[in-house]
């Protein structure tokens, strides 16, 4: 028969059994091409999604978010405080002893973070090192909120004894010796660094807090498809694995994960107690947000005293009213989600090493770990090992690799 086939091709027509054979093979390789593309397709296909959920989902962006300005910052989004900020943020100059900067803990190539279970800086640290990625969009600052602003925010590390180890006195040294920074604070405050120490202090803070502000993740494999979803874009929206896709619908549903993991960044900016221990040491314990907003009222640098440059005082409104609450003890601030798999160890303490842990945190925590007078939202989920995997996988649709930050430009061009 295959002799029969080539002979008929051969002299340019075919007999009708040639044709015939030709025929099948032309079916069955068409029907082969056509399965071989269908089925891609059939796996990535895009899951049903109702209005509401189309809604809960479209909350979650559109990233990246217009740039962060701070009213209180006289130098927020300005490009020279900018470019200050960055020198300082790496130079260890602004330590007691010489050896830490910013950039010690804070590291680009970790995330912003250190990769550590607690941080470290002159001493042991009894809390996590948090990632600095979208810090300048917080209304609190550290995992207590004892700061009502990032340069307040800022100004603690350079002078806590465990982590830098600074003074004020060291700082306005620092910018009124070295000609560079000297430089530099005269084009972003507009006048030589001739205040006394405790301005210099919070205005290199402000510099400093204007470079963090700067830190906005990448936009992820999640915000195209929320995007494709938004527009209506099948095609797009099934691009994103079905496993993520599940996993969204896990944390927008059944798992109630965005009842305080909402927004663009994933957070609503709050605290909340989710039955993490709060032990520091044997007899010694990190009381939380109740110790934090103790430690906002008495900061000479809160948004109530004379270093916000937001001469209306509208951005204090959150300061002034925020009262300590029995049930306020415990509660650690509620991290954003963006690059949540890139920035391990995880919870205020470091408690929890990968993205796997605080899903099963999740499924398995016990009520009696929890503050008796909190907010009743924390349960058990019970998740299945398959909602467990769907869950990881779209938190780790979260992530993306940034691009390398160029070096920064001269203080004095």
């Amino acid at each position: 028969m295959g002799d029969l086939h080539r002979c008929a091709r051969g002299r340019g027509d075919r007999t009708p059994y040639a044709r015939f054979l030709y025929q099948v093979r032309r079916a069955l390789l068409t029907t082969a091409l056509l399965a071989a593309l269908a089925a891609p397709a059939a796996a990535q296909a895009t899951l049903d999604w109702s209005e509401a959920e189309i809604r809960l989902v479209g909350q979650h962006g559109p990233w990246p978010p217009p740039p962060a300005r701070d009213p209180s910052n006289r130098v927020s989004a300005t490009p020279v405080g900018i470019v200050l900020g960055e020198h300082l943020f790496s130079d260890a100059r602004l330590s007691g002893d010489g050896l830490v900067s910013c950039a010690t803990c804070h590291q680009e190539g970790r995330d912003w973070s250190d990769g550590r279970a607690l941080g470290k800086g002159r001493a042991d640290l009894d809390r996590r090192t948090p990632s600095l990625w979208n810090v300048g969009y917080s209304h609190w600052f550290g995992w207590s909120g004892a700061a009502d602003s990032l340069w307040a925010h800022t100004i603690k590390p350079i002078l806590d004894a465990r982590e830098m180890a600074g003074s004020s006195a060291r700082v306005a040294r620092l910018l009124r010796e070295d000609k560079e920074l000297a430089c530099g604070y005269e084009r972003a405050f507009g006048r030589k660094p001739d205040g006394d120490d405790e301005q210099m202090l919070v205005n290199a803070a402000k510099a400093l807090a204007a470079f963090q502000a700067t830190l906005v993740s990448p936009r992820t494999r999640f915000d195209d498809f929320r995007d494709a979803l938004m527009a209506g874009d099948r095609e797009a929206a099934a691009r994103y694995g079905q496993s993520e896709q599940r996993g969204l619908k896990l944390f927008i549903g059944e798992a109630n994960c965005n009842a305080c993991h909402f927004g663009p960044r994933f957070t609503n900016g709050e605290f909340g107690d989710i039955g993490i221990g709060f032990f520091v040491r044997p007899g010694e314990v990190d009381a939380g947000r109740l110790g934090g907003i103790a430690a906002l009222a008495d900061s000479p640098f809160n948004l109530l005293g004379r270093y916000n440059d937001d001469a209306s005082g509208a951005n204090a409104r959150r300061t002034r009213h925020v009262r300590r609450l029995h049930s306020n003890f415990g509660e650690f601030r509620v991290p954003g989600l963006r690059q949540v798999g890139r920035s391990a160890a995880y919870m205020h303490n470091g408690s929890l090493a990968t993205v796997e842990d605080v899903v099963r945190h999740y499924s398995e925590v016990s009520p009696d770990r929890l503050h008796s007078d909190g907010t009743p939202l924390v349960r058990a989920l019970g998740l299945s090992a398959g909602q467990s995997s769907d869950l990881v996988a779209f938190l780790r649709s979260l992530d993306a690799a940034p691009p390398p930050r160029p070096s920064p430009p001269p203080l004095c061009p």
